[in-house]
């Protein structure tokens, strides 16, 4: 286990002025330049939360520059003299920086007549004699001398990590080096003359040449041309110039780290709640008082809920970028609106008429609806917003319905007007989320055609690591923030619903939306259209919302009478577990309640404690309860207990409340902007997680049915990874196995046990499958050990005899590793790109974590591309034929579909091979197919 103790120190001078610069120019006050500026102050506040989460520490220091000279003042009376003096908007925001990155915690130092640099130095090199791992964060590429084994810089605005290795490949010289390097290129920005006329290439060429600075300077009369002059002329300046660029690691640091070597001084803290909420409010950051109100919520997700409320669906994803995670927060303190904004309120037919006009003769239209509820199969449209051109849009308000509202136009008129317009596919057409008013314009009757763009998807795609939403999308590619959902509605039991917005704000809200819209769009396509694959990619997904809108429009049949009976057999199960855990016991108790488990099992049956909670307390998750039910009956019978009793919670009692009650069709939501490999999540219900390892959990797919006069059928792809991995890695044996048709798992067992095909046992043949599968996923010797009940030096052995036989994959896997360190992330066999923030991560099980995932991401992210694929083309195919056969679920790497039994012939023949024709790999891709009544009977 690796107990090692991490230092993390930022360089606070370094992140005000980038604060400073990046952010807009917030005032206390909005809008008025006479208030005291805070935009240094906000963004220093969301870097260094973001920071936070990002780095894991156990000490931590912010460390400004102090007011004043410093001991290089004295050395050189130049030194820094041709900087700028600071602004003074930023000069009256260094007290309130300092004292809010208190009240987060963390530790703040400035040391008179001592910079920064020489601060975190000193800290950095204490640290790292104790063994200590320190993480520096600065821009400031002179901290670069400081790396060692120990100590690490990162620039969290851009993602760029300086190790040794790092630093030698960016200056073309070790850290050990960068020293001397700086000494002879000179450092204009503190006004550090170096040789003249001598950059990096040449400072690196000479120090690699002759090993040192002193070893240069031993043979500074062989340097030839005006190179070697410039640097005879600066012999006698260099030792000053060494000493100026060289940061002090000595620095006496008393009265303002207590106890050093000991850094028990600068241990991070938790943030101050009611400061923080105090200071919040006197510089007028609303939001964020918000965020602290209701527990501190990321305000990313915050923005998502928002998002939800309006009934958007606006998916956010995993984990911005630092800097990007800031500006995503900015909520109601935002950018300054643009004094040039023409939004407009249609009222009246010669309005519409108008704008009309304006769209028809459009060459693309950013288009947004406004609506009733987050349910996008029953959402009815309260208005309705259009942009053609930036910072100009229209709304429509066609329901609002509160005391004194405005008389608007008919809603079923605007839409029969609108309807030619919005079913011409010739008619270029914008969105953010569009599957989403694909729904909502269908509700009314309008099937809209001409979606060329999706502001989301084109985000998922060019950063996915990113989050998707409008209000993120504007605020990192347009500097531009807006109005809160909130803000407009309320929230909690006094929300509002939309239709009860004033109009004049429901229009401005919504005109934003559109206008956005098109202004990320003219930000984000242009970076599509100029990468091949990404565009393909973008394409794709663009298809794939297309087919989807019509999965999640078919619905699935649901069987309600048959969800009942499952209901009262699992009840009656889950009360007979529930007595027979009593009786095991010896006496009754809260089978829900963690605490009561752990009395009966540690107390009173002295069970062994495998792992202990964050708190001290003995553990009884899920882990432990697998690793006691080995051997002890009650954590089996209470692991049982809880799977029945989610398995009928969560899909036999709700299966059936979910469905259409006209219909009895049950419509999930699919959505697209969330996994970074590109696989798609389901939500109300969700189908991908229905447990199917339990003859329980299998039969719930029984109440999955076809009407009278049609079927189930499922196809889904044989061994996808498998085959991707044999593609990627273009291992020969992996590769003949597939091409010949032999039981690739069969092939692995041969080739690790040393027997021939035909004399693999069924033991050995489940080996092998572990082993293609665990190393697909990573999986270390540890982890096989464990997952086949064998010693850990077995399983080693094993996976060496598998590279061994398959040096194909080693090798995919060591260059997968290297490249994703060197570029941040894998590519899909497509082209999909798939980011691993944490592929250089100081923390080594985060780290190894993303090593993991940089082997299996592409190949998972292939598989995604592929079912993606087959959806479109299968959907192209049956409208192309005018075929009854309805697509109804994808779920990972599965089709299903309604087939009336008239085409079951037909479906049995052509999806599997349209699916298997969508790609042209190194193996044949095969498709398998089923047929039954129900989703359980077609496997």
């Amino acid at each position: 286990m690796n107990d090692k103790k991490t230092l993390l120190l930022v360089d606070g001078s370094s992140y005000l002025y980038r604060a400073f610069h990046a952010m807009p120019d917030l005032r206390a006050v909005p809008g008025d330049p006479a208030s005291p500026a805070t935009g240094a102050i906000r963004g220093m506040i969301n870097m260094m939360q973001a920071l936070r989460r990002e780095v894991r520490a156990d000490y931590a220091a912010c460390v400004f520059d102090a007011p004043g000279k410093t001991f290089r003042d004295d050395w050189y009376p130049a030194y820094k003299a041709n900087r700028s003096p600071m602004p003074d908007d930023l000069r009256s925001q260094i007290e309130p920086i300092h004292e809010v990155v208190r009240l987060l915690g963390w530790p703040v130092l400035h040391v008179p007549l001592i910079e920064a640099d020489d601060v975190i130095g000193t800290l950095a090199k204490t640290a790292a004699a104790q063994g200590i791992e320190v993480i520096v964060s600065s821009g400031d590429k002179d901290m670069s001398q400081l790396v060692d084994e120990h100590i690490t810089i990162i620039d969290t605005m851009n993602g760029k990590k300086r190790d040794v290795a790092g630093v030698t490949a960016e200056f073309g010289v070790p850290p050990s080096l960068m020293i001397d390097y700086q000494t002879l290129v000179g450092d204009t920005v503190d006004n550090v003359p170096g040789v003249d006329k001598v950059g990096p290439k040449t400072a690196a060429k000479w120090l690699l040449q002759y090993g040192s600075l002193e070893g240069l300077l031993e043979h500074a009369a062989d340097i030839k041309g005006q190179a070697g002059e410039n640097l005879r002329k600066a012999l006698d300046w260099l030792p000053q110039g060494r000493r100026l660029v060289t940061i002090r690691t000595d620095c006496d640091l008393a009265g303002h780290v207590e106890g050093l070597p000991a850094l028990d001084g600068i241990a991070i803290g938790a943030q101050q709640v009611d400061a923080l909420k105090d200071f919040y409010e006197r510089y007028g950051f609303k939001s964020l008082v918000k965020a602290l109100e209701s527990h501190a919520v990321p305000p990313e997700l915050i923005e998502e809920n928002n998002r939800k409320k309006k009934g958007k669906g606006r998916a956010a994803d995993t984990g911005p970028g630092l800097f990007d995670e800031a500006a995503d927060s900015l909520g109601d303190e935002a950018v300054e609106k643009a004094s040039n904004l023409a939004y407009d309120t249609v009222l009246t037919w010669e309005a519409f008429d108008a704008w009309l006009v304006k769209i028809e003769a459009a060459e693309l239209v950013a288009l947004d609806t406004e609506t009733t509820s987050l349910d996008e199969m029953h959402a009815q449209i309260v208005g309705l917003s259009f942009s053609v051109t930036p910072g100009e849009a229209a709304y429509i308000p066609l329901a609002h319905n509160y005391p004194d509202a405005p008389e608007q136009l008919n809603r079923e008129d605007v839409i029969a007007r609108l309807k030619p317009w919005l079913e011409d596919g010739t008619k270029k057409k914008l969105g953010q989320h569009v599957k989403y008013d694909r729904h909502v314009l269908a509700n009314h009757g309008v099937e809209v055609r001409g979606y060329a763009h999706d502001t989301m998807l084109q985000s998922y795609v060019l950063e996915v690591h990113k989050p998707h939403g409008l209000a993120s999308l504007a605020e990192r590619h347009l500097g531009r923030s807006g109005i809160a959902y909130e803000d407009l509605c309320g929230k909690g039991a006094h929300q509002i619903s939309f239709s009860q917005v004033a109009i004049d704000k429901a229009a401005e809200y919504s005109c934003e939306d559109s206008d956005q819209t098109l202004d990320v769009h003219r930000v984000l396509w242009p970076q599509l259209e100029a990468d091949d694959k990404l565009r393909f990619i973008y394409q794709l997904e663009m298809d794939s919302s297309e087919a989807l809108y019509r999965i999640e429009r078919n619905g699935v049949l649901i069987d309600a009478p048959t969800l009942a009976t499952q209901s009262h057999e699992l009840g009656t199960r889950i009360m007979a577990l529930e007595q027979e855990a009593y009786d095991i016991a010896g006496q009754p108790f809260n089978i829900g309640s963690p605490k009561q488990i752990a009395e009966i099992f540690f107390t009173k049956m002295g069970l062994p404690v495998i792992k202990k909670t964050p708190s001290g307390a003995p553990s009884t998750d899920e882990e432990v309860l697998e690793k006691l039910a080995e051997d002890y009956p009650l954590p089996a019978k209470i692991l049982e207990y809880r799977g029945l009793s989610k398995l009928k919670g969560t899909y036999t009692d709700k299966l059936g409340q979910l469905a259409n009650p006209r219909s009895g069709r049950v419509h999930t939501h699919y959505a697209q902007a969330v996994a970074v490999t590109g696989r798609l999540s389901s939500n109300d219900p969700n189908l991908q997680n229905i447990p199917i390892r339990t003859a329980e959990g299998r039969r719930v797919r029984e109440a999955f049915v076809a009407p009278a006069g049609s079927v189930i059928a499922s196809a889904d792809y044989s061994q996808i990874e498998l085959r991707i991995m044999a593609h990627i890695s273009g291992d020969e044996s992996l590769l003949r196995a597939f091409k010949e048709g032999i039981d690739v798992h069969r092939a692995t067992a041969a080739e690790v046990f040393g027997v021939p095909v035909d004399q693999v046992s069924s033991e050995q043949r489940r080996y092998a499958k572990v082993i293609n599968f665990g190393l697909i996923y990573g999986m270390s010797s540890f982890g096989l050990a464990k997952n086949l009940g064998i010693e850990t030096k077995a399983a080693a052995s094993y996976i060496d005899r598998y590279f061994a036989r398959y040096p194909g994959v080693k090798q995919y896997m060591d260059e997968t590793r290297a490249s994703a360190k060197e570029t941040g992330y894998v590519e899909t066999v497509f082209g999909r790109r798939l980011y691993l923030p944490e592929i250089n991560s100081p923390n080594g099980p985060r780290r190894g974590g993303a090593e993991r995932a940089a082997i299996n991401a592409p190949m998972q992210g292939t598989a995604a591309d592929l079912i993606k694929l087959s959806m479109v083309k299968v959907q192209n195919v049956l409208d192309e034929e005018q075929r009854a056969t309805k697509m109804i679920m994808q779920v990972h790497d599965e089709l299903v579909f309604e087939v009336p039994e008239a085409e079951v012939d037909w479906v049995r023949t052509e999806i599997p091979r349209l699916m298997a024709g969508v790609a042209d790999l190194k193996v044949p891709l095969l498709a398998e197919l089923g047929i039954g009544p129900n989703w359980d009977k077609a496997h």
